[in-house]
């Protein structure tokens, strides 16, 4: 999400209040990863009514799915659940943008019958992405031949998750690192757009030499997609996601040296900081 305190003095101003990060974030970046409701389920109210009159209306939330429908639950019998967690998220009808169905590593081809069902009943007018991290959806056999239909018979986005940054050498003593490369499923990355809004989500490496390696073939393929029409969301980590916001605005401003793209607004705390 945007509540990071370690912004504090790059995208956010050094002493502002929490209250602000959401504006502030907004006034930069398009859309944000919403891990919240992952581990805490659908917000309250109160806080869905503030972030709504925060967000400005061409900005879009992205969020995942709670985990106990997704983990515990395995997609099996949620249809209270899910018209639930949609109804509390309706005030920001007009700015979400694909809701991410994160799967367990022991989600495999064998059901996806479920995630099928899933689909179908799947509101038209919300986008939906699925990330997959079972390892027999990279092996360009038949679950991810039938997976990859699937998703395209709904229009689906499939998240490609790239994580080559994170693990092209080992963790060393950063404790960041370790923690990411343990947290993170080492998986071959599968460049394929399935829907309107291919999502990447970009596990960056310490060295931004490295980010720099590994994202040069995804400046052209980005922007491919804008020129197609299409709307593709990236979304940029860090080990431990203290220079995520720098790294983003790079890797922004390369794919908008390819494509028509508006300038980044400066970070907040960065535009104080020179007037101090």
């Amino acid at each position: 999400m945007w509540a990071n305190p370690d912004w504090r003095g790059s995208l956010y101003p050094p002493h502002g209040g929490r209250g602000d990060w959401l504006a502030d974030y907004a006034r930069v970046f398009s859309a944000v990863e919403g891990n919240t409701t992952f581990y805490s389920g659908a917000p309250q109210a109160n806080t869905v009514a503030t972030w709504a009159r925060l967000a400005p209306e061409g900005f879009r939330f992205c969020f995942k799915l709670p985990q106990y429908l997704t983990h515990e639950r395995r997609l099996i019998d949620i249809n209270a659940e899910l018209e639930g967690f949609f109804a509390a998220l309706s005030p920001l009808s007009d700015r979400l943008g694909p809701i991410m169905i994160q799967l367990p590593r022991s989600f495999g081809g064998d059901e996806l019958p479920a995630l099928a069902t899933l689909l179908e009943r799947w509101p038209t007018e919300i986008p939906c992405a699925v990330e997959v991290r079972h390892s027999e959806f990279f092996h360009k056999g038949t679950a991810e031949s039938d997976l990859n239909r699937l998703l395209i018979t709904h229009g689906v986005n499939r998240v490609m998750l790239d994580v080559r940054p994170l693990f092209s050498t080992l963790a060393g003593n950063h404790p960041g690192m370790v923690q990411a490369q343990a947290e993170k499923p080492k998986r071959p990355l599968h460049v394929i757009s399935t829907g309107d809004f291919p999502l990447v989500r970009f596990i960056g490496h310490l060295d931004n030499a490295v980010n720099s390696d590994y994202f040069g073939a995804w400046v052209n393929r980005l922007s491919l997609w804008i020129k197609q029409g299409k709307t593709p969301f990236l979304f940029v980590h860090t080990p431990d996601n203290r220079q995520a916001p720098e790294l983003a605005r790079r890797l922004y401003e390369r794919v908008a040296a390819t494509v028509a793209l508006p300038p980044l607004e400066p970070f907040a705390g960065e535009r104080q900081n020179q007037l101090l």
